[in-house]
């Protein structure tokens, strides 16, 4: 047998569970990435040549929809975020959103809370009701997972949810900033929606029809561990949320031995 079709042989193994090991929702370009990062040198090309013959292919984005209600006449934060979501660190800035599925009982509804240094989700609910408890229980957990918050801003657009009363008392309490992104731009919570955008391509599009909230609720879990542990993000230069904070509280702490 000649060599190049062992070694296709061999790479179409790797490539096949690597496309499954990440939910069958990566391209050529991630699982390219993902074989890199495991050793195993090939050309992207490679890739591409067989995934296409294998009948693999990742998962394409679908139109934007937005859940959050405005109300005009609840009292706003001003927008101290201005489109610029970035960060130099963990806890600087968090983006909310929510985002919902249709499933065969009725709509449910999904917050995510996103740190932008990382795009690390650090806090998420399922629920069946679009009431400020959705995005207070997200919040709660974001808390619970992240003691350190003097300081940090959270950024949202104009949803009732997130200018009501208990919600900004909370973010107050944890001396969280508020920041509301400015009405009728279409990029006042970018990044939150893109966040949103990959879950409803490689979850709710991807895996559905749905039955029930328990349904969303458990693939929403498993593809939160998997987003902030596993999943390859360019912006971060093509390694996991989780790696990428690691990786600045090393440096952190290799500085102060060193000084």
């Amino acid at each position: 047998m000649p060599g190049r079709i062992k070694l296709d042989m061999r790479l179409e193994l790797d490539i096949q569970r690597v496309w499954k090991d990440n939910f069958r929702v990566y391209g050529a370009r991630k699982v390219w990435r993902q074989l890199l990062r495991e050793g195993i040198g090939v050309a992207r090309c490679t890739v591409e040549r067989l995934m296409k013959k294998l009948g693999m292919q990742g998962v394409r984005g679908g139109k934007r929809c937005r859940t959050t209600i405005a109300d005009d006449l609840l009292a706003c934060p001003a927008d101290k975020v201005n489109r610029q979501f970035a960060a130099i660190r963990p806890n600087q800035l968090w983006v909310a959103d929510i985002t919902f599925v249709a499933t065969w009982t009725g709509f449910v509804y999904v917050a995510f809370i996103i740190d932008v240094f990382a795009r690390y989700i650090v806090g998420w609910r399922v629920s069946r009701s679009l009431h400020t408890d959705l995005v207070l229980d997200a919040l709660e957990q974001a808390l619970w997972a992240r003691r350190e918050t003097a300081g940090l801003i959270h950024h949202s657009d104009h949803g009732c949810q997130y200018l009501s009363i208990r919600y900004t008392e909370r973010l107050a309490e944890a001396n969280i900033e508020a920041s509301v992104g400015s009405v009728g731009d279409s990029y006042d919570n970018a990044l939150a929606e893109t966040i949103n955008g990959l879950y409803k391509t490689e979850v709710v599009r991807h895996r559905g029809p749905w039955c029930n909230i328990d349904e969303v609720e458990f693939a929403t879990l498993e593809w939160v561990d998997w987003f902030n542990n596993r999943r390859l993000l360019e912006p971060i230069g093509n390694i996991p949320p989780a790696e990428f904070e690691m990786a600045y509280y090393r440096q952190i702490k290799e500085s102060a031995e060193a000084a």
